[in-house]
């Protein structure tokens, strides 16, 4: 499951690993850094489907 999560959502993956590391878990301000991977992720999944209209 970890290694789908570096192609589906790679920043989202190194954030909570990060995060993990950090304090044997994941607690408190670091739920937000991990958010805001995803919220990146979800941009970049975004604005790659906006670019590919454009081609069209």
């Amino acid at each position: 499951m970890p290694f789908l999560g570096f192609f589906l959502l790679p920043w989202t993956t190194l954030a909570y690993a990060v995060m993990w590391s950090s304090s044997n878990g994941v607690v408190g301000f670091e739920w937000f850094i991990v958010v805001l991977a995803f919220i990146f992720d979800l941009g970049s999944y975004a604005q790659s489907g906006r670019q590919r209209e454009a081609r069209a």
